[in-house]
């Protein structure tokens, strides 16, 4: 009977920071929160719900990784009113654990973007194809700054997304660009196809521009499939220098000795 009261208890009386998000969710649904709402200071609200403001914290910190809020400095903490903003750290943690491969990292682009790029060039607003066109710009001018080149990259990619005017899309493709930028920047230096790479963004673009839907899906995902083998070829450049690294350590710290023998015992 005890335990059976604990856990009716337990159902009832929900941990503070789940009542602290919970309360937050029901002002947005009841739209006493909207998009660009500015949220009373932690002190506040704490006060407000009589919970500790060490769980009102923490119910901020979850809302922020749900993209539901962001902060400003100095300003306060305000109701997201764009596109989501989706923490990558548990792809990337799942990615560490699962040992996502370069395959299915791509396999899952291809389904999300090569549909992204189609909306985009049913959808996308004069602004949001001007962010593309500056990101296209931009990536032809880093064409000497690989690491650059890639920030960009990233860039141009989201800004497709969020052509789609699909807050979902938009958010998965910004959290697998994430994952892939965290991946890619240890390689882009040894990246030879920049150019290339910068004109099938281009083409991209001007699909998107032309409002050709059709076109817009073939040009990325020959993009995806063209960058995929950019990436195998830096991955085995970079195996072969690790390899190679490994063996001139393994020989600085065991020098062979001039003028001496294996000796074996009679």
């Amino acid at each position: 009977m005890r335990v059976a009261a604990r856990r009716a208890s337990a159902r009832k009386d929900p941990p503070p920071t789940h009542r602290v998000v919970r309360h937050i969710r029901r002002l947005i649904e009841g739209r006493r929160l909207t998009p660009g709402d500015r949220l009373p200071t932690e002190r506040d609200l704490a006060r407000e719900m009589k919970e500790s403001r060490s769980s009102v914290r923490a119910a901020l910190q979850s809302l922020a990784a749900m993209g539901v809020i962001r902060s400003r400095q100095g300003a306060g903490t305000f109701i997201q009113d764009g596109p989501p903003s989706l923490d990558s750290q548990p792809l990337g943690l799942l990615a560490a654990l699962h040992g996502f491969s370069r395959e299915e990292m791509f396999e899952a682009r291809g389904v999300l973007e090569v549909g992204v790029a189609g909306l985009s060039a049913q959808r996308a607003s004069g602004e949001q194809m001007a962010a593309m066109a500056e990101e296209v710009a931009s990536m032809f001018a880093a064409l000497g700054d690989p690491p650059v080149f890639l920030v960009h990259d990233v860039r141009f990619h989201r800004a497709v997304a969020a052509g789609s005017n699909n807050p979902v899309l938009a958010a998965l493709v910004e959290m697998t660009s994430t994952l892939l930028y965290e991946r890619r920047r240890a390689t882009i230096e040894r990246a030879n196809d920049l150019r290339e790479s910068a004109e099938m963004h281009r083409r991209i673009y001007l699909a998107i521009r032309r409002g050709n839907s059709e076109a817009a899906r073939t040009a990325m995902a020959e993009h995806l499939r063209l960058a995929e083998e950019a990436l195998a070829v830096e991955d085995a450049l970079a195996a072969t220098r690790e390899a190679a690294s490994r063996a001139a350590t393994r020989a600085r710290r065991h020098p062979a000795r001039k003028g001496t023998w294996p000796t074996t015992r009679p």
